[in-house]
Protein backbone atom coordinates (compact mmCIF):
# COMPACT_ATOMS: atom_id res chain seq x y z
CA UNK A 1 0.00 0.00 0.00
CA UNK A 2 1.52 3.52 -1.37
CA UNK A 3 1.13 6.41 1.11
CA UNK A 4 0.11 8.56 -1.95
CA UNK A 5 -3.29 6.36 -2.33
CA UNK A 6 -3.97 7.46 1.36
CA UNK A 7 -6.43 10.33 -0.10
CA UNK A 8 -8.50 7.81 -2.23
CA UNK A 9 -9.21 5.01 0.19
CA UNK A 10 -10.41 7.93 2.75
CA UNK A 11 -13.06 8.72 0.41
CA UNK A 12 -13.94 4.99 -0.09
CA UNK A 13 -14.09 4.74 3.64
CA UNK A 14 -16.06 7.75 4.44
CA UNK A 15 -18.72 6.45 1.98
CA UNK A 16 -18.90 3.23 3.16
CA UNK A 17 -19.19 4.24 6.85
CA UNK A 18 -21.93 6.72 6.40
CA UNK A 19 -23.77 3.60 3.83
CA UNK A 20 -23.68 1.63 7.08
CA UNK A 21 -25.27 4.43 9.16
CA UNK A 22 -21.94 3.91 11.40
CA UNK A 23 -21.20 6.30 14.77
CA UNK A 24 -18.78 8.99 14.50
CA UNK A 25 -16.42 7.11 17.03
CA UNK A 26 -16.25 4.58 14.42
CA UNK A 27 -15.60 6.65 11.65
CA UNK A 28 -13.00 8.16 13.30
CA UNK A 29 -11.51 4.73 14.50
CA UNK A 30 -11.24 4.28 10.74
CA UNK A 31 -9.78 7.18 9.56
CA UNK A 32 -7.07 6.89 12.61
CA UNK A 33 -6.27 3.20 11.80
CA UNK A 34 -6.17 4.14 7.87
CA UNK A 35 -3.17 6.90 8.94
CA UNK A 36 -1.33 3.89 10.65
CA UNK A 37 -0.94 0.91 8.18
CA UNK A 38 1.89 2.50 6.16
CA UNK A 39 3.85 3.47 9.71
CA UNK A 40 3.60 -0.37 11.31
CA UNK A 41 4.88 -3.38 10.65
CA UNK A 42 3.66 -6.65 9.56
CA UNK A 43 3.34 -9.17 12.72
CA UNK A 44 6.17 -11.21 13.58
CA UNK A 45 5.42 -14.85 12.92
CA UNK A 46 8.24 -16.94 14.24
CA UNK A 47 10.03 -18.86 10.97
CA UNK A 48 7.11 -17.80 8.90
CA UNK A 49 8.13 -14.78 5.83
CA UNK A 50 4.82 -13.28 5.15
CA UNK A 51 6.19 -10.27 3.60
CA UNK A 52 5.47 -11.24 0.07
CA UNK A 53 1.59 -12.25 1.08
CA UNK A 54 -0.34 -9.41 -0.40
CA UNK A 55 -2.50 -8.93 2.69
CA UNK A 56 -2.82 -5.35 2.62
CA UNK A 57 -4.54 -5.27 -1.02
CA UNK A 58 -7.61 -2.37 -1.12
CA UNK A 59 -10.65 -3.54 -2.96
CA UNK A 60 -14.18 -2.37 -3.45
CA UNK A 61 -16.26 -3.38 -0.15
CA UNK A 62 -19.51 -3.77 -2.01
CA UNK A 63 -20.08 -7.54 -3.74
CA UNK A 64 -20.81 -6.99 -7.04
CA UNK A 65 -21.07 -10.95 -8.17
CA UNK A 66 -24.70 -12.45 -7.52
CA UNK A 67 -24.27 -15.54 -5.37
CA UNK A 68 -27.91 -16.33 -4.53
CA UNK A 69 -28.28 -20.54 -4.28
CA UNK A 70 -24.70 -21.54 -3.83
CA UNK A 71 -25.14 -22.47 -0.12
CA UNK A 72 -27.93 -23.82 1.64
CA UNK A 73 -28.06 -23.92 5.79
CA UNK A 74 -30.26 -25.88 8.56
CA UNK A 75 -33.19 -23.13 9.45
CA UNK A 76 -35.04 -25.94 10.77
CA UNK A 77 -33.36 -26.16 14.70
CA UNK A 78 -34.39 -23.32 16.59
CA UNK A 79 -30.57 -22.34 18.21
CA UNK A 80 -29.97 -18.74 17.37
CA UNK A 81 -28.08 -18.52 14.12
CA UNK A 82 -26.67 -15.83 11.68
CA UNK A 83 -25.51 -16.63 8.11
CA UNK A 84 -23.61 -13.83 5.91
CA UNK A 85 -22.81 -14.24 2.82
CA UNK A 86 -19.93 -11.49 1.25
CA UNK A 87 -21.18 -8.70 2.86
CA UNK A 88 -24.74 -8.78 3.25
CA UNK A 89 -26.66 -10.58 6.25
CA UNK A 90 -28.79 -13.54 4.61
CA UNK A 91 -30.45 -15.12 7.60
CA UNK A 92 -30.83 -13.81 11.12
CA UNK A 93 -32.94 -16.23 13.81
CA UNK A 94 -33.20 -15.90 17.70
CA UNK A 95 -35.76 -17.89 19.72
CA UNK A 96 -38.03 -15.37 21.54
CA UNK A 97 -37.36 -16.42 24.83
CA UNK A 98 -33.39 -15.45 24.60
CA UNK A 99 -34.58 -12.05 23.05
CA UNK A 100 -36.54 -11.42 26.59
CA UNK A 101 -33.65 -12.44 28.55
CA UNK A 102 -31.89 -9.75 26.59
CA UNK A 103 -29.73 -11.58 24.67
CA UNK A 104 -28.25 -9.71 21.29
CA UNK A 105 -26.98 -11.50 18.28
CA UNK A 106 -27.00 -9.62 15.15
CA UNK A 107 -24.64 -7.78 12.43
CA UNK A 108 -22.04 -5.81 13.65
CA UNK A 109 -23.51 -2.20 11.89
CA UNK A 110 -27.00 -3.24 13.34
CA UNK A 111 -25.43 -3.50 16.95
CA UNK A 112 -23.59 -0.14 16.63
CA UNK A 113 -26.68 1.53 15.85
CA UNK A 114 -29.48 0.16 17.76
CA UNK A 115 -27.21 -1.14 21.17
CA UNK A 116 -23.68 1.78 20.68
CA UNK A 117 -22.63 1.53 23.93
CA UNK A 118 -22.38 -1.91 24.15
CA UNK A 119 -20.34 -1.88 21.20
CA UNK A 120 -18.28 1.10 21.82
CA UNK A 121 -16.96 -0.08 25.29
CA UNK A 122 -15.43 -3.43 23.61
CA UNK A 123 -14.61 -2.82 19.98
CA UNK A 124 -10.77 -3.28 19.55
CA UNK A 125 -10.27 -1.59 22.91
CA UNK A 126 -9.61 -4.26 25.33
CA UNK A 127 -8.54 -7.48 23.22
CA UNK A 128 -7.06 -6.41 19.65
CA UNK A 129 -6.10 -2.94 19.12
CA UNK A 130 -6.01 -1.21 15.67
CA UNK A 131 -2.43 -0.20 16.51
CA UNK A 132 -0.69 -3.41 17.08
CA UNK A 133 0.50 -3.92 13.60
CA UNK A 134 -0.21 -3.35 9.72
CA UNK A 135 -2.92 -5.86 9.69
CA UNK A 136 -4.50 -4.87 12.78
CA UNK A 137 -4.76 -1.49 11.62
CA UNK A 138 -5.77 -2.65 8.02
CA UNK A 139 -8.56 -4.40 9.54
CA UNK A 140 -10.03 -1.52 11.67
CA UNK A 141 -9.92 0.72 8.84
CA UNK A 142 -11.49 -1.32 6.21
CA UNK A 143 -13.73 -3.61 7.78
CA UNK A 144 -16.52 -4.62 5.89
CA UNK A 145 -18.72 -6.98 7.96
CA UNK A 146 -19.43 -9.20 10.81
CA UNK A 147 -21.23 -10.08 13.96
CA UNK A 148 -22.12 -9.05 17.71
CA UNK A 149 -22.97 -11.70 20.28
CA UNK A 150 -23.87 -9.87 23.74
CA UNK A 151 -25.31 -12.34 26.42
CA UNK A 152 -26.51 -10.30 29.46
CA UNK A 153 -25.37 -11.64 33.73
CA UNK A 154 -26.07 -14.40 34.70
CA UNK A 155 -27.88 -16.27 31.63
CA UNK A 156 -26.95 -19.40 30.52
CA UNK A 157 -27.90 -20.66 27.19
CA UNK A 158 -28.31 -24.46 26.46
CA UNK A 159 -28.38 -24.62 22.47
CA UNK A 160 -25.35 -23.92 20.71
CA UNK A 161 -25.34 -20.06 19.00
CA UNK A 162 -24.24 -20.18 15.31
CA UNK A 163 -22.45 -17.68 13.06
CA UNK A 164 -21.67 -18.43 9.51
CA UNK A 165 -19.56 -16.48 7.12
CA UNK A 166 -19.41 -17.14 3.56
CA UNK A 167 -16.76 -15.70 1.53
CA UNK A 168 -17.40 -16.13 -2.53
CA UNK A 169 -15.11 -17.92 -4.58
CA UNK A 170 -15.93 -15.38 -7.55
CA UNK A 171 -15.10 -12.20 -5.85
CA UNK A 172 -12.28 -10.60 -4.62
CA UNK A 173 -14.19 -8.44 -2.49
CA UNK A 174 -12.43 -6.95 0.73
CA UNK A 175 -13.63 -9.89 3.21
CA UNK A 176 -12.46 -8.03 6.63
CA UNK A 177 -14.92 -9.98 9.11
CA UNK A 178 -14.89 -8.93 12.89
CA UNK A 179 -16.63 -11.03 15.54
CA UNK A 180 -17.40 -9.50 18.74
CA UNK A 181 -18.80 -11.24 21.69
CA UNK A 182 -18.96 -9.99 25.10
CA UNK A 183 -20.06 -12.59 27.86
CA UNK A 184 -21.58 -10.60 30.53
CA UNK A 185 -20.94 -11.58 34.43
CA UNK A 186 -21.38 -15.38 35.19
CA UNK A 187 -23.13 -16.17 31.88
CA UNK A 188 -22.42 -19.47 29.99
CA UNK A 189 -23.09 -20.46 26.69
CA UNK A 190 -21.45 -22.39 23.60
CA UNK A 191 -20.80 -20.25 20.49
CA UNK A 192 -19.96 -22.18 16.99
CA UNK A 193 -18.05 -20.07 14.09
CA UNK A 194 -17.55 -21.14 10.10
CA UNK A 195 -15.73 -19.01 7.88
CA UNK A 196 -16.29 -20.76 4.58
CA UNK A 197 -15.07 -20.03 0.68
CA UNK A 198 -18.52 -21.24 -1.68
CA UNK A 199 -19.26 -21.25 -5.26
CA UNK A 200 -17.00 -21.51 -8.23
CA UNK A 201 -14.51 -19.18 -9.27
CA UNK A 202 -10.51 -18.40 -9.25
CA UNK A 203 -10.29 -15.24 -8.39
CA UNK A 204 -7.81 -14.41 -5.69
CA UNK A 205 -8.38 -12.55 -2.67
CA UNK A 206 -7.53 -12.37 0.30
CA UNK A 207 -9.32 -12.26 4.09
CA UNK A 208 -8.62 -10.17 7.43
CA UNK A 209 -10.47 -12.01 10.17
CA UNK A 210 -10.39 -10.33 14.11
CA UNK A 211 -12.47 -11.97 16.46
CA UNK A 212 -12.59 -10.52 20.12
CA UNK A 213 -14.08 -12.77 23.10
CA UNK A 214 -14.30 -10.36 26.54
CA UNK A 215 -15.34 -12.72 29.24
CA UNK A 216 -16.16 -11.17 32.23
CA UNK A 217 -16.06 -12.13 35.96
CA UNK A 218 -17.43 -15.88 36.22
CA UNK A 219 -18.31 -16.16 32.66
CA UNK A 220 -17.83 -19.48 30.65
CA UNK A 221 -17.37 -19.51 26.79
CA UNK A 222 -16.67 -22.72 25.00
CA UNK A 223 -15.60 -21.42 21.38
CA UNK A 224 -15.47 -23.69 18.48
CA UNK A 225 -14.53 -22.81 14.87
CA UNK A 226 -13.61 -24.60 11.34
CA UNK A 227 -12.35 -22.67 8.92
CA UNK A 228 -12.63 -23.38 5.38
CA UNK A 229 -11.42 -20.76 2.98
CA UNK A 230 -10.56 -21.71 -0.39
CA UNK A 231 -7.53 -21.90 -2.61
CA UNK A 232 -7.89 -18.71 -3.73
CA UNK A 233 -7.80 -17.15 -0.23
CA UNK A 234 -4.83 -15.76 1.49
CA UNK A 235 -5.84 -15.50 5.08
CA UNK A 236 -5.21 -13.48 8.56
CA UNK A 237 -6.85 -14.77 11.43
CA UNK A 238 -6.58 -12.97 14.69
CA UNK A 239 -8.63 -14.68 17.73
CA UNK A 240 -8.22 -13.28 21.14
CA UNK A 241 -10.04 -13.79 24.48
CA UNK A 242 -9.58 -11.00 27.16
CA UNK A 243 -10.57 -12.72 30.00
CA UNK A 244 -11.32 -11.02 33.66
CA UNK A 245 -11.62 -12.45 36.64
CA UNK A 246 -12.57 -16.64 37.49
CA UNK A 247 -13.87 -16.56 33.83
CA UNK A 248 -12.73 -18.91 31.12
CA UNK A 249 -12.86 -19.49 27.56
CA UNK A 250 -12.18 -22.77 26.31
CA UNK A 251 -11.03 -22.86 22.34
CA UNK A 252 -11.46 -25.67 19.93
CA UNK A 253 -10.49 -24.70 16.13
CA UNK A 254 -9.90 -26.57 13.15
CA UNK A 255 -8.09 -24.77 10.28
CA UNK A 256 -8.99 -26.05 7.26
CA UNK A 257 -8.04 -23.59 4.92
CA UNK A 258 -6.75 -24.23 1.42
CA UNK A 259 -4.58 -21.34 1.09
CA UNK A 260 -1.92 -19.78 3.26
CA UNK A 261 -2.86 -18.77 6.25
CA UNK A 262 -1.13 -16.41 8.91
CA UNK A 263 -3.13 -17.10 12.62
CA UNK A 264 -2.88 -15.20 15.88
CA UNK A 265 -4.87 -17.39 18.49
CA UNK A 266 -4.63 -15.40 21.84
CA UNK A 267 -5.92 -15.55 25.29
CA UNK A 268 -4.77 -12.62 28.26
CA UNK A 269 -5.95 -13.74 31.90
CA UNK A 270 -6.21 -10.36 33.01
CA UNK A 271 -8.02 -11.33 36.47
CA UNK A 272 -7.21 -13.30 39.07
CA UNK A 273 -8.28 -17.03 38.35
CA UNK A 274 -8.83 -16.56 34.91
CA UNK A 275 -8.46 -19.81 33.05
CA UNK A 276 -8.37 -20.70 28.84
CA UNK A 277 -7.94 -23.87 27.09
CA UNK A 278 -6.61 -23.46 23.91
CA UNK A 279 -7.15 -26.55 20.96
CA UNK A 280 -6.32 -26.20 17.43
CA UNK A 281 -6.19 -28.87 14.25
CA UNK A 282 -4.26 -27.46 11.16
CA UNK A 283 -3.53 -30.03 8.39
CA UNK A 284 -1.30 -28.53 5.81
CA UNK A 285 -1.31 -30.01 1.65
CA UNK A 286 -0.55 -28.92 -2.04
CA UNK A 287 1.99 -26.16 -1.72
CA UNK A 288 0.04 -24.39 1.22
CA UNK A 289 1.73 -22.39 3.34
CA UNK A 290 0.41 -21.96 7.53
CA UNK A 291 1.99 -20.26 10.40
CA UNK A 292 0.16 -20.17 13.73
CA UNK A 293 0.64 -18.48 16.98
CA UNK A 294 -0.86 -19.50 19.78
CA UNK A 295 -0.47 -17.76 23.34
CA UNK A 296 -1.70 -17.75 26.41
CA UNK A 297 -0.55 -14.51 28.57
CA UNK A 298 -0.84 -15.22 32.17
CA UNK A 299 -1.41 -11.61 33.78
CA UNK A 300 -3.25 -12.10 37.11
CA UNK A 301 -2.51 -14.34 40.29
CA UNK A 302 -3.87 -18.50 40.02
CA UNK A 303 -4.64 -18.32 36.10
CA UNK A 304 -4.51 -21.17 34.46
CA UNK A 305 -3.78 -21.34 30.27
CA UNK A 306 -2.63 -24.38 28.41
CA UNK A 307 -2.11 -24.72 24.79
CA UNK A 308 -2.75 -28.16 22.89
CA UNK A 309 -2.13 -28.16 18.85
CA UNK A 310 -1.90 -30.30 16.60
CA UNK A 311 -1.44 -30.30 12.74
CA UNK A 312 -0.65 -32.87 9.93
CA UNK A 313 1.12 -32.49 6.71
CA UNK A 314 1.01 -33.46 3.47
CA UNK A 315 2.78 -32.96 -0.22
CA UNK A 316 4.92 -29.92 -0.06
CA UNK A 317 2.93 -28.40 2.40
CA UNK A 318 4.94 -26.05 5.37
CA UNK A 319 2.91 -26.03 8.37
CA UNK A 320 4.62 -24.18 11.94
CA UNK A 321 3.46 -24.23 15.28
CA UNK A 322 4.79 -21.32 17.70
CA UNK A 323 3.34 -22.12 21.09
CA UNK A 324 4.18 -19.34 23.21
CA UNK A 325 3.42 -19.63 27.17
CA UNK A 326 4.22 -15.91 29.12
CA UNK A 327 3.71 -15.60 32.87
CA UNK A 328 4.00 -11.65 33.85
CA UNK A 329 5.26 -10.37 37.25
CA UNK A 330 2.47 -10.22 39.42
CA UNK A 331 1.14 -13.59 38.06
CA UNK A 332 1.98 -15.95 41.26
CA UNK A 333 0.31 -19.24 41.16
CA UNK A 334 -0.08 -18.91 37.92
CA UNK A 335 0.26 -22.13 35.54
CA UNK A 336 1.19 -22.34 31.83
CA UNK A 337 1.20 -25.68 29.65
CA UNK A 338 1.49 -26.00 26.39
CA UNK A 339 2.25 -29.28 23.24
CA UNK A 340 2.59 -28.53 19.65
CA UNK A 341 2.68 -31.64 17.37
CA UNK A 342 3.13 -31.69 13.83
CA UNK A 343 2.70 -34.99 11.92
CA UNK A 344 4.67 -35.42 8.30
CA UNK A 345 2.92 -37.66 5.47
CA UNK A 346 5.63 -36.88 2.53
CA UNK A 347 9.29 -36.12 2.42
CA UNK A 348 8.80 -33.23 1.05
CA UNK A 349 6.42 -31.69 3.83
CA UNK A 350 8.36 -29.48 6.52
CA UNK A 351 6.82 -28.38 10.04
CA UNK A 352 8.10 -27.00 12.77
CA UNK A 353 6.71 -26.63 16.45
CA UNK A 354 8.47 -24.26 18.24
CA UNK A 355 7.79 -23.75 21.97
CA UNK A 356 8.39 -20.66 24.04
CA UNK A 357 8.04 -19.84 28.01
CA UNK A 358 8.40 -16.60 29.32
CA UNK A 359 8.56 -16.59 32.87
CA UNK A 360 8.45 -13.01 34.58
CA UNK A 361 7.60 -14.26 38.15
CA UNK A 362 8.65 -17.24 40.98
CA UNK A 363 5.93 -19.31 42.68
CA UNK A 364 4.30 -20.64 39.03
CA UNK A 365 3.82 -23.66 37.33
CA UNK A 366 5.04 -24.25 33.59
CA UNK A 367 5.82 -26.51 31.01
CA UNK A 368 6.23 -27.87 27.32
CA UNK A 369 6.20 -30.67 24.75
CA UNK A 370 6.85 -30.28 21.16
CA UNK A 371 7.15 -32.87 18.62
CA UNK A 372 7.27 -33.16 14.73
CA UNK A 373 7.82 -36.49 13.10
CA UNK A 374 6.17 -39.33 10.78
CA UNK A 375 3.78 -41.46 11.21
CA UNK A 376 4.88 -44.16 13.52
CA UNK A 377 5.82 -47.26 11.28
CA UNK A 378 4.89 -49.68 14.25
CA UNK A 379 1.26 -48.36 14.61
CA UNK A 380 1.48 -48.96 10.82
CA UNK A 381 2.44 -52.41 10.72
CA UNK A 382 0.22 -53.08 13.48
CA UNK A 383 -2.52 -51.52 11.62
CA UNK A 384 -2.08 -53.55 8.63
CA UNK A 385 -1.34 -57.02 9.95
CA UNK A 386 -4.81 -56.47 10.88
CA UNK A 387 -6.11 -56.47 7.02
CA UNK A 388 -5.99 -52.54 6.74
CA UNK A 389 -4.51 -51.28 3.26
CA UNK A 390 -2.20 -48.55 4.10
CA UNK A 391 -4.04 -45.73 2.99
CA UNK A 392 -6.84 -46.87 5.98
CA UNK A 393 -4.52 -47.48 8.38
CA UNK A 394 -2.73 -44.13 7.73
CA UNK A 395 -6.41 -42.70 8.15
CA UNK A 396 -6.83 -44.16 11.36
CA UNK A 397 -3.54 -42.98 12.63
CA UNK A 398 -4.24 -39.22 11.75
CA UNK A 399 -7.54 -39.80 13.43
CA UNK A 400 -6.45 -40.75 16.66
CA UNK A 401 -3.31 -38.02 16.20
CA UNK A 402 -6.28 -35.04 15.96
CA UNK A 403 -8.43 -36.73 18.27
CA UNK A 404 -8.06 -34.40 21.41
CA UNK A 405 -9.25 -31.65 19.78
CA UNK A 406 -12.27 -33.20 18.01
CA UNK A 407 -12.90 -34.44 21.40
CA UNK A 408 -13.38 -30.52 22.76
CA UNK A 409 -15.91 -29.73 20.84
CA UNK A 410 -19.24 -29.55 23.07
CA UNK A 411 -21.65 -30.16 20.41
CA UNK A 412 -21.69 -33.50 18.78
CA UNK A 413 -22.96 -32.80 15.50
CA UNK A 414 -19.73 -29.84 15.35
CA UNK A 415 -17.13 -32.67 16.30
CA UNK A 416 -18.52 -34.82 13.04
CA UNK A 417 -18.38 -31.80 10.63
CA UNK A 418 -15.22 -31.64 11.56
CA UNK A 419 -14.58 -35.10 11.68
CA UNK A 420 -16.13 -35.37 8.10
CA UNK A 421 -13.88 -32.15 6.84
CA UNK A 422 -10.39 -33.64 8.24
CA UNK A 423 -11.21 -36.82 6.06
CA UNK A 424 -11.89 -34.71 2.97
CA UNK A 425 -8.68 -32.49 3.47
CA UNK A 426 -6.69 -35.87 3.57
CA UNK A 427 -8.36 -37.58 0.76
Amino acid sequence: MKTTDMTTYLGNIQAYSASQGEPAWMLANREAALNLINDLDLPQIERVKIDRWDLTNVVEFEETVDFDGVYSFDVAKDNPLLVQHGNITIAEQMPVSLMEKGVIFTDIFTAMQEHEELVKEAYMTLAVKADEDKLTAFHAAFMSGGMFLYVPKNVVIEEPIEAIFLQNAASNTNFVKHVLIVADENSQFNYLERFQTVGEGDVKSTANIVVEVIAKQGARVKFSAIDQLGENVTAYLNRRGHIMRDASVDWAIGVMNEANVVADFDSDLVGEGAHSEVKAVAISSGRQTQGIDTRVTNMAPHSVGHILQHGVIRDKGTLTFNGIGHILKGAKGADAQQESRVLMLSDDARGDANPILLIDENEVTAGHAASVGRVDPEEMYYLMSRGLRRTEAERLVIRGFLGSVLTAIPVKEVQQELAEVIERKLS
